[in-house]
């Protein structure tokens, strides 16, 4: 590894800054777990982006999902990143404690399983999540319709990423010179899919892994484009992202699931950045079933968040960051999350 930070050393000799963004949470954490950050040349700094599935969720969602969760009859069932998440009457994790039934699974198909061995219960699973964990929902669906189970649902809030990355580039004041994307989600849509960040907007692109090796070689290949003027869309992953990606993925994500426009994180509504099941799978929808309306994406007053998930500020600049938000009693989703840019650089050394 001493070889390509040396040669990222000097890649780097003729430029001035430049901003590369790790869109993917668990790039941010490997990045400060493995001391990258640390042996980078002062001209290299690393941004966080929207890629923290959590992170990006909007309060309205979250509160829809601690509503759901005190339903008589109901037990859900979630990734235990977002039981700690504040809502505005509280966490899972308090209405766990005053009684609501809150099940942390390790995949949907848990959820699926005890929806199948209680009949008498409403199982509601909390589907969170990019393209890399939206294709097993869409398969627990395809499976609760064929045995026809009618007490299994999704609150479905699975993300798309490519129209989150256009919309940070629609504003021009955002200054990045480049990306390092995401291996899992990349392993499903394939490198082909950020083709348009390099032709309309001139980024130099990276897929990159998450060993401490893979990261450096990532970022070495975006500083060489730098360095030549020249941006280019690159796969240092190719063991694992090919450029069409999961095409059977793909397709068992088209089949139950389209694209819809939905509200992120401080980012607003985002053209079909999100999906919605299909018509023909609407009786598995929880939002429908419990009739529930997500309400505004309402922030903690000093938490910037919705600022660190779009690279416009780092966890250092607010003002509640290890003190008033800790990862033993957290403010907001940034410090909850394990693929959190807060909890980072509070786990990691990025205290003040």
């Amino acid at each position: 590894m001493k070889n390509i930070i040396e040669a990222v050393t000097r890649a780097c000799a003729d430029l001035d800054e430049v901003r590369i963004m790790e869109v993917c949470g668990t790039h941010t954490v490997s990045l400060f777990r493995s001391g990258i950050r640390s042996v980078l040349p002062p001209g290299v700094r690393l941004v966080s982006g929207p890629g923290c599935p959590v992170c990006v969720t909007s309060q309205g969602y979250i509160d829809a999902v601690i509503e759901v969760s005190a339903r008589p009859g109901v037990t859900l069932c979630t990734y235990g990143d977002m039981v700690r998440v504040p809502g505005r009457t509280g966490s899972l994790e308090a209405h766990r404690g005053r009684g609501a039934r809150i099940e942390v699974c390790y995949s949907v198909l848990d959820a699926l399983r005890r929806a199948e061995e209680n009949p008498g219960e409403e199982v509601v699973f909390v589907a969170v999540g990019f393209e890399t964990t939206a294709p097993a929902t869409a398969l627990a669906v395809l499976e609760a319709d064929r045995k026809g189970l009618g007490n299994f649902t999704i609150l479905n809030g699975h993300k798309r990423v490519m129209p989150a990355l256009r919309a940070l580039l629609a504003g021009s004041d955002l200054p990045l010179d480049g990306f390092l994307l995401p291996g899992h989600v990349s392993v499903i849509i394939g490198s082909g899919a950020y083709r348009d960040l390099v032709d309309r907007y001139h980024k130099a692109c990276v897929v990159a892994g998450f060993e401490a090796e893979q990261l450096l070689e990532g970022i070495l290949a975006l500083v060489n484009q730098m360095a030549r003027g020249t941006p280019a869309l690159e796969n240092v992953y190719g063991v694992a992202v090919s450029p069409e990606g999961n095409t059977q993925a793909l397709d068992c994500l088209d089949r139950v699931f389209e694209p819809v426009d939905t509200v992120w994180r401080a980012m607003g509504t985002i053209p079909e950045s999100g999906f919605a099941l299909r018509a023909a799978f609407d009786r598995f929808d929880a939002e429908k079933r419990f009739g529930l309306v997500q309400g505004e994406d309402t922030h903690p007053p000093g938490c910037r968040c919705g600022e660190v998930i779009q690279g416009r500020a780092e966890p250092r600049d607010c003002t509640l960051f290890g003190e008033a938000c800790t990862f033993e009693n957290p403010v907001g989703p940034c410090m909850v999350s394990s693929e959190g840019t807060c909890a980072a650089w509070y786990r990691y050394g990025g205290v003040r």
